[in-house]
């Protein structure tokens, strides 16, 4: 008896061990949701996940999202929810979460759309049909703004309840699967529209990657998110370290003292993730706004209050970094020393 064709036994395994994995973190999980947008990667993926959950002793649904940008995107939602029903999955819903025409507020209302969605249900994962070729992309448009490793290490297989089971696989591969099941899949017109900057690196960067570089250029990328997320980890672990000392944190900010004798590497983390438990947007937060803050600690020549987003300031005083709200019209001056001059190299 002859199996499945490869490409089809490829995507299926790839969901098949995602699932092993879920039981293997939660034993009593009974339910797997998919994220599913009409597209290729996602139909494929939900394709997989009505096949093997079964196998599994899971129940299957799927979740999409309407950001209503069209006048057609209600019918078009439903076709895909339609599509999941027909392939097996129960729930098969469509979550209204309209958005700006824009990247970045689109993928944070999708995902805590999804992420209500999976809690409501009780689901323990989320799968997301991100694929090699997505995760190419995600590189070189955090390589342009300058990310640190952490954010170059690119889209984590696992992410709280949100898993990507395809990252291993190419796009062409997820295409050829729906074509050999013979699945219908939807061209989302965004991801040519030239607006979107990932869209660009998609139809015009990539393609001029790979005709210089090679056929490898996309793979290797891949490959080096996932060695810098090793690097990420260990750096993550020292700042872990670092932030449960007491000579770092205090009551009123972080010491800077000890912050100054911190690795540059781990000091960075400590100051964003403080940053952060502030308020500041992390889509918004960058390195060159980080990179400022260290120079409150290592470069301080008296400077004020620094604004940085979400309407927050960091501030040098007492011998403490701190993160504050905002108040620019209440410090004009902001050049002036909040501690004497001298204190620090």
């Amino acid at each position: 008896m002859t199996g499945p064709p490869a490409v089809v036994a490829a995507v299926r395994s790839a969901v098949r061990r995602t699932l092993t994995e879920v039981l293997a973190a939660e034993p009593d999980a009974s339910l797997v949701l998919v994220a599913a947008s009409g597209g290729a990667d996602s139909t494929a993926l939900a394709a997989a996940l009505a096949f093997e959950a079964p196998r599994a002793g899971l129940r299957a649904g799927l979740l999409t999202v309407d950001h209503a940008w069209s006048d057609g995107s209600a019918e078009r939602a439903a076709a895909v929810a339609a599509q999941g029903r027909n392939l097996g999955l129960d729930p098969a819903v469509v979550l209204h979460a309209p958005s700006p025409r824009q990247e970045g507020p689109a993928r944070e209302h999708r995902r805590d759309a999804l992420l209500g969605a999976a809690v409501a249900h009780g689901a323990a994962a989320v799968l997301l049909g991100h694929t090699l070729d997505d995760q190419a992309e995600t590189v070189l448009l955090r390589l342009a703004r300058g990310s640190g490793s952490r954010s170059l290490a690119g889209m984590p297989a696992v992410n709280g309840l949100l898993r990507r089971p395809l990252l291993g696989l190419r796009r062409e591969q997820t295409r050829e699967f729906c074509r050999v099941v013979g699945l219908d899949v939807w061209d989302d017109p965004a991801n040519d529209d030239p607006q979107f900057l990932r869209s660009r690196v998609r139809t015009e960067l990539l393609p001029v990657l790979t005709e210089v570089l090679g056929p490898g250029a996309v793979p290797a990328l891949a490959r080096s998110a996932d060695l810098l997320r090793d690097d990420a980890d260990a750096l993550d672990a020292a700042a872990d370290r670092a932030e449960a000392g007491t000579e770092v944190l205090a009551v009123e900010g972080l010491t800077v003292d000890g912050l100054r004798r911190l690795e540059p590497a781990v000091r960075s983390r400590v100051l964003r993730r403080a940053a952060l438990r502030a308020g500041c947007p992390p889509t918004d937060l960058s390195a060159a706004h980080i990179a400022a803050v260290d120079g409150l600690v290592t470069r301080w020549r008296g400077q004020g209050p620094l604004s940085l987003p979400g309407g927050l300031a960091a501030t040098r005083r007492d011998g403490r970094i701190s993160f504050v709200p905002d108040r620019a019209e209440e410090h004009p001056r902001a050049g002036l020393p909040t501690e004497p001059k001298g204190t620090s190299p």
